[in-house]
């Protein structure tokens, strides 16, 4: 068998290659070196790791809680961002210390979160977790309508699906900005409905030209036993109109239009019996709605068989059925006495100018004896019959 040796002088040769190598390696450290240099590498690879605990973690964390981030070894807190799986991101503010960092809103149920902080002189660190699901949902609707021009009456007017027994905390999540600080205040009531409903009333009147815009900012706000969880925000704006108000004088039947303090229009009308269940209500109500010609009935407000009739320049002021309209069928008795079932009448063409020139939200203010009683507050929009102290009394925030 033959044996094959290697050249030494290879092997001395790569030996003091290397030996020469490492010198120069030592040399250059010795006398500073550059970013690339063996202490440089190793300086960047000792970079710590930001560590935080997190309130919230798994995959059934409470819903309805604040995120609070807090560091759990030295240094402060340089960012934090949280994010849900939809892209949207809770904002908060570090501490003053640098310690910790808390969301200024609340988890939202059934929803994903990712976690993001990074402290000074660290790399960032992330950490998930998923709130537990919702047991019911709360859902809400608004008027006045989004982009809409409305009169000086109307109240900012939200009505709930489900039952709101945490008012007070609801009611945290609502605000109202207009273009002029206008003073008001939210009063909670039942709806004619029968559901919850509160509204923003102005102490006066709204200011022509006034912008408006509510935002309901309730992700993530539990509305209390039986109600649920409201899992999305709201927003509505609105500008006010013309000031205008529509005085109806029962007493003498006289219906006039006032727009900016002047007279526009003085018509003759009849109102509804006095008396019983057929009389008008007074008070200052609010233009609900401008319904046209519609089919009124007289079972579905409770009078019997009394009527079924096809009707004209409809205008809608209560819930309970009580408009302002054409009836020519009355013409009879327009400025002479009340024989209407509850409505207020006009003749054709004083009902189509007066029909032309209201705007949803504008005061009708129903006064005189003729009448059986003061409009209720949910009957409609009432809120005009209680005084101001009364009515910031109905907030729930109230001192």
């Amino acid at each position: 068998m033959t044996r094959i040796r290697r050249p030494r002088t290879r092997l001395r040769t790569a030996a003091l290659t290397g030996t020469a190598l490492l010198a120069a390696a030592a040399l250059t450290a010795c006398n500073g070196g550059g970013s690339g240099s063996a202490s440089g590498s190793a300086a960047a690879e000792e970079t710590p790791q930001t560590k935080v605990s997190v309130n919230l973690s798994g995959k059934q964390a409470k819903a309805g809680e604040p995120v609070k981030v807090t560091l759990t070894d030295g240094g402060k807190l340089d960012s934090v961002t949280v994010k849900d799986a939809k892209g949207g991101t809770l904002t908060g503010q570090i501490s003053t210390d640098g310690k910790s960092w808390t969301s200024a809103r609340t988890t939202s149920p059934g929803t994903g979160y990712t976690v993001e902080a990074k402290a000074a002189g660290a790399t960032a660190t992330k950490a998930e977790f998923t709130t537990e699901a919702a047991d019911k949902v709360n859902k809400l609707s608004m008027a006045p309508g989004k982009n809409t021009t409305i009169g000086i009456a109307h109240p900012v007017s939200i009505v709930f699906d489900n039952p709101v027994k945490n008012k007070a905390d609801v009611e945290k999540h609502l605000k109202v900005t207009t273009s002029n600080n206008t003073e008001g205040s939210w009063g909670w009531m039942t709806d004619y409905s029968g559901k919850d409903r509160v509204d923003w009333r102005p102490k006066e009147y709204w200011k022509s030209g006034t912008k408006v815009s509510l935002e309901a900012d309730l992700n993530g706000v539990n509305s209390g036993k039986g109600g649920g969880w409201f899992v999305r925000d709201y927003k509505t704006d609105f500008t006010i109109g013309k000031n205008q108000v529509v005085k109806v004088d029962l007493d003498n039947h006289r219906l006039k239009l006032l727009r900016d303090g002047q007279q526009i229009k003085d018509v003759p009308m009849s109102a509804g019996t006095p008396g019983g269940d057929k009389a008008s209500w007074r008070g200052k109500t609010v233009l609900m709605s401008k319904e046209g010609t519609i089919n009124m009935r007289s079972e579905t407000v409770g009078l019997g068989d009394a009527y079924d009739k096809m009707v004209d320049y409809s205008m809608r002021m209560t819930w309970s059925g009580m408009y302002a309209h054409a009836a020519p069928w009355n013409a009879g008795y327009f400025g002479s006495a009340n024989k209407s079932s509850g409505c207020v009448g006009m003749s054709d063409a004083d009902a189509k100018f007066i029909y032309d020139q209201v705007q949803v939200g504008d005061p009708f203010e129903v006064t005189g004896d003729d009448a059986k009683g003061t409009q209720a507050l949910n009957n409609g929009y009432g809120n005009w019959n209680v005084s101001w102290s009364d009515w910031q009394a109905k907030s729930a925030l109230k001192a």
